[in-house]
């Protein structure tokens, strides 16, 4: 017998987005690094996956603090 009790209404639909989220940026962290790896190869400077790698980890520090501070 399960005890395990499902989340009802309100509370399921945070957890969705919040799943959800998650769910994007770890997609979007994937796509930035295979990015950076394929411009770097067009462009032979191995300097250029970590400038994106870089610019990405900065665009997203900006867009976190931000949001938390607008709450």
């Amino acid at each position: 017998m399960s005890t395990h009790v499902e989340p009802q209404g309100d509370e399921a639909a945070r957890r969705k987005a919040a799943n959800l989220k998650t769910a994007l940026i770890l997609l979007t962290i994937a796509v930035v690094f295979f990015v950076g790896i394929i411009a770097s190869k067009l462009t032979g400077d191995p300097t250029t996956s970590l400038g994106v790698l870089g610019a990405a980890v900065l665009l997203y520090l900006v867009v976190a603090i931000g949001r938390n501070l607008r709450k």
